[in-house]
């Protein structure tokens, strides 16, 4: 989750101003850091890996003059966190700093190589700098250049530019990754969000998904990716609040389901190594895991977070041969169970790392001479301090009760592992790692893709806000997905909603079946589709409101059975689970919405349950 600063200021030099916004922004990614700045034109940089304080040492000793500038605070995805592959990336007259992941850019990095560029770093960045000036060798302006290298990327990003000799310019782009123009007094600024830009301006322009932007200090321009020139908002921020800032959404929640793009980018970057296309797991002070020693896995978790480890259940089995058992943290240890003695690895998953049982249940299980790891999005809190092995996720701060960003990350964190430990145990090839990697890299494009469905499922979801109960079906790996989309409809909500296995309909839940019951299939067209569309029928049959949530392919073959239907992008079995959390939470979102709830601050629920 980088942290990203441009400003094109009037007379303050700009670098104690970057450096200052690069210091609310740490919590972004404190891998390295570094500014540019432009001085009569002429285009220099600093740089440092480490904290933020690594480069305050760095212009104390070298001052960097200017007043126009871009700053960059890394969370490493591509290469590691060295100085070389610290931000702001330059070629020729392009400094740009990025936050995301460019999915294509190895076919980039290629075509550029044979024209004799010269690549420096291992970064997907570097890449964006070195195809805008391959394109102003044309003779192409910035703004033409920029617009043009934007159609060739595929993935995630946000982007800052600014061009040797160009002193009255900085160009942004977003796609998948935040980003806002902020608006001063003959100034303007850029940021990855208000809280960068607030200690400057209190009016900011959020700009939307597949905006650009052309600034100078007279004013801007926003594009939309088509090229037309379009008008955004402006909106007042407060720089005291900047940091818990909702910006242009209503409520945190569907703030941070629409950050699952760059949440889910930041999380499979610290796992894949995209130029190797290799997974590499992170260490704890020197330490990693041998997946081949161990014959047994148990997983511990509570509520969103065993849902995580539930669809993970499935991937460890398959992928890695590895036998799992999952168990809900609250009542693993009272059930006393009967623990290897050896060759056991006991994994846990929490969002904030504090949560009691799962503490409990990790102390329990050290007692027993398990080896122990954990999956965490807070990596100081009390579970990461007492697992041999942190595997971070990178979700960054969820307000928000109910997980949402934290579960996707959770799942590409788990999906990540899982590769491993097949390469590990002999189960994955090496062409399987790179077919995998591959597929998962591709994620962040197609969570944005399905934003589109925003709207569609808004309307589906004031038909539903008029149920009493809901049920939610999947099989496979999505019967969890069915399970963790009927959380989110109670918490939110307070609907009473089941998630069930479908196969399992007929052994029950099926005598809930009414007009009055809606019944969400998470089924996409796979190898249990045909399975599932027998149970959809059985469902239409007895009169059930059926909402089918597919792919073009699934959606086809049921044809008219359901009553309503959402269609997904196509995409691979292997992560199909963790793009159909996403349209179960917006659901849910909707849903809570239209009953007018407290979205963010659900009745008698707390963000971490530190209590048993």
């Amino acid at each position: 989750m980088c942290g990203i600063i441009g400003i094109l200021g009037r007379d303050a030099e700009a670098t104690p101003r970057l450096v200052e916004a690069l210091r609310r922004l740490e919590y972004r990614g404190y891998d390295s850091a570094g500014v540019a700045t432009l001085e009569n034109g002429h285009l220099d940089r600093r740089r440092a890996a480490g904290k933020l304080r690594n480069l305050e040492d760095v212009l104390r000793d070298t001052p960097l003059p200017g007043t126009t500038g871009i700053g960059h605070t890394r969370w490493a995805t591509h290469g590691p966190p060295t100085l070389d592959n610290a931000h702001p990336h330059v070629s020729g007259p392009v400094a740009l700093v990025h936050n995301g992941i460019i999915e294509n850019f190895r076919a980039l990095r290629s075509e550029l190589e044979s024209k004799g560029h010269t690549f420096e770093t291992q970064t997907d960045t570097e890449t964006v700098a070195h195809l805008i000036a391959d394109h102003l060798q044309t003779g192409l302006s910035p703004q033409a250049a920029v617009e043009k290298a934007l159609g060739h990327l595929e993935g995630a990003f946000a982007l800052a530019m600014m061009f040797e000799g160009e002193q009255d310019l900085l160009i942004g782009a977003r796609k998948g990754s935040p980003l806002v123009i902020g608006v001063g007094d003959g100034e303007m600024f850029l940021g990855s969000d208000a809280l960068a830009v607030a200690p400057f301006t209190n009016q900011v322009v959020y700009l939307e998904e597949g905006d650009w932007c052309v600034l100078s200090r007279d004013g801007y321009q926003v594009y939309a990716a088509d090229g037309s020139a379009v008008t955004r908002a402006e909106t007042p921020v407060q720089g005291a609040g900047a940091a818990i800032e909702k910006g242009n959404y209503r409520h945190f929640m569907q703030k941070e389901i629409f950050e699952q793009p760059d949440s889910t980018a930041r999380t499979i970057g610290a796992y894949v190594n995209a130029l190797s296309q290799s997974v590499e797991l992170p260490k704890t002070d020197g330490r990693e895991i041998d997946w081949s020693a161990f014959t047994h896995l148990h997983m511990v978790a509570c509520g969103t977070a065993y849902y995580a480890t539930c669809v993970a259940e499935y991937w460890f089995e398959q992928l890695a041969g590895l036998p799992v058992k999952t168990d809900i943290a609250s009542e693993f240890r009272y059930r006393e169970p009967a623990l290897p003695t050896s060759g056991g690895l006991a994994l846990f998953v929490s969002q904030s790392g504090e949560t009691a049982d799962t503490l409990a249940a990790l102390r329990y299980c050290k007692q027993a001479g398990l080896a122990t790891a954990a999956i965490v999005n807070v990596p100081t809190s009390s579970i990461a301090r007492e697992v041999d092995l942190v595997l971070p996720t990178l979700a960054g701060p969820e307000i928000g009760v109910a997980s949402t960003k934290a579960f996707t990350a959770q799942l590409c964190a788990l999906a990540a592992v899982a590769i491993t430990a097949g390469r590990a145990r002999g189960k994955l090839s090496r062409d399987d790692e790179i077919h995998l990697t591959g597929i998962l890299s591709e994620l962040p494009r197609l969570i944005a893709e399905t934003f589109k469905l925003d709207n569609t499922i808004a309307a589906l979801a004031r038909g539903m806000a008029k149920a009493r109960d809901v049920i939610y079906l999947g099989r496979g790996v999505h019967y969890p997905i069915a399970m963790e989309g009927a959380l989110k409809l109670k918490e939110i909500s307070y609907i009473h909603a089941e998630g069930y296995a479908s196969g399992e309909l007929k052994h029950g839940p099926i005598a809930l079946i009414d007009e009055d019951t809606p019944v969400v299939f998470v089924a996409p067209h796979d190898g249990l589709f045909d399975k599932s569309l027998s149970n959809l029928q059985e469902v239409a049959a007895r009169g059930g409101l059926v909402l089918l949530i597919s792919d073009k392919k699934g959606l086809e073959a049921a044809g008219d059975t359901p009553a309503q239907s959402i269609e997904m992008p196509d995409c691979d079995p292997f992560i199909a689970p963790i793009l159909y959390a996403l349209p179960v939470q917006m659901l849910a979102y909707h849903v809570a919405v239209e009953k007018g709830t407290d979205v963010d601050q659900p009745r008698n629920l707390a963000k971490s349950v530190t209590v048993e």
